[in-house]
C-alpha cells in the first residue's frame, strides 16, 4: 500500500489521528517513540533550518531534503508535511508535490494565504482569491497520484470561514483546515457546513485555537490532530532551563544517573534504532 493510501485508511478509521509536529531528526527520532505519526511543521522548520519565524523564508529544496532523511530513518511512519502555500507559483507546487511524493511523503497542506504568508496563528493574514487558490488547489489535485492533500484555509471573516470551508469540501481534497480555529463552536459550525469530509484541527501552544483533548476532538468529529510545535517549545523550555542550570553549577555537568536523566548511552541507544528500523536484523544495534 502506497503511502498516501495509508494514512488515507488511518484517517478513515475511528477516532481522531494525532500527527506530532518535528523540526528535525532528533526531534523525530524522539516523536517516533510515542507516535507513528509526525508532522513536519513550517513553524518548527523555519525556527530549526534557518533561526527565523514562519513568514514564508523556506525554500522547498530545503523542505523535501529534510522529508527524505525523515522517511530514510523512519520507513513506517506517516509524514504529512506543510508546504505553505506551494512556494507561491501553482508550478512550483505541483512540482514540489511530485517530488515530495517520490520522497515517500504521506500528505500535504496547501493554504490559501498571500504573500508575505503568516503562521496560521498569527495576525495580519492575507489570503488569496478564493478562485485563484481553487485553482492551485485542483492543480496539485491533479499532480499527485495517491498523496493526501488537506486543503487549508486561512480565513478570519466569519462568513468567508463557511463560504471557503464549503467551496474546499466541494473539491477532491483528502482533508480540509481550517486554520487558527477560535472556539468549539466554530469547530462545529464547520463540521456541519462541510458534510462528510474529513476534518484536522491544529493545535500549538499559545495560538487562537481552544486546548482540546483527542477525545474531545473525536466527539466533535475532528479526524486529525497535528501538533505543531510540541517539541520544539519542549525544547526550548528545557535548553534554557539546562544552560540556566549550568551557570549556577559553575560549570558542573548534572548527573545522568537520575530520574529522566539523558547521557551519551541514552541518546545513542535512541539513535540506534534509526538504524534498527532500516535493518531489522542487524547485529548490536538495539532493538
Amino acid at each position: 500500500m502506497s503511502y498516501g493510501n495509508r494514512l488515507r485508511q488511518r484517517i478513515a478509521a475511528q477516532g481522531t489521528t494525532p500527527l506530532i509536529g518535528v523540526y528535525d531528526m532528533y526531534s523525530a527520532s524522539v516523536a517516533a517513540e510515542h507516535y507513528d505519526g509526525m508532522f513536519v511543521s513550517g513553524f518548527g522548520f523555519a525556527a530549526s533550518h534557518y533561526g527565523l519565524p514562519d513568514i514564508g523564508f523556506i525554500a522547498w529544496p530545503d523542505m523535501v531534503a529534510f522529508v527524505q532523511r525523515l522517511r530514510g530513518a523512519f520507513p513506517r511512519h506517516h509524514l504529512l508535511v506543510d508546504i505553505d502555500d506551494g512556494y507561491a507559483d501553482p508550478e512550483v507546487a505541483c512540482h514540489v508535490v511530485e517530488t515530495l511524493e517520490r520522497a515517500g511523503a504521506c500528505g500535504v497542506i496547501l493554504e490559501d494565504q498571500k504573500r508575505p504568508r503568516r503562521c496560521g496563528h498569527a495576525d495580519g493574514k492575507r489570503i488569496l482569491p478564493l478562485p485563484e487558490y481553487l485553482d492551485k488547489l485542483e492543480m496539485v489535485l491533479a499532480t499527485r497520484r495517491d498523496l493526501v492533500v488537506v486543503a487549508r484555509t486561512d480565513a478570519t471573516d466569519e462568513e468567508d470561514i463557511l463560504n471557503r470551508a464549503k467551496a474546499l469540501a466541494a473539491t477532491d481534497a483528502d482533508v480540509l483546515l481550517v486554520d487558527g480555529v477560535r472556539s468549539v463552536e466554530w469547530i462545529r459550525r464547520i463540521r456541519d457546513v462541510i458534510g462528510d469530509k474529513p476534518l484536522l484541527f491544529n493545535q500549538i501552544a499559545g495560538g487562537k485555537s481552544p486546548r482540546l483533548s483527542l477525545t474531545e476532538l473525536s466527539e466533535l468529529g475532528v479526524d486529525v490532530a497535528i501538533y505543531s510545535t510540541p517539541c520544539l517549545f519542549a525544547a526550548h523550555e528545557a535548553m534554557d532551563s539546562a544552560l540556566a542550570d549550568l551557570k549556577v553549577a559553575d560549570g558542573r555537568l548534572p548527573a545522568v544517573d537520575r530520574p529522566g536523566g539523558v547521557g551519551v548511552a541514552v541518546s545513542t541507544k535512541l539513535l540506534e534504532r534509526n538504524i534498527a528500523r532500516l535493518r531489522p536484523g542487524r547485529a548490536g544495534v538495539a532493538g
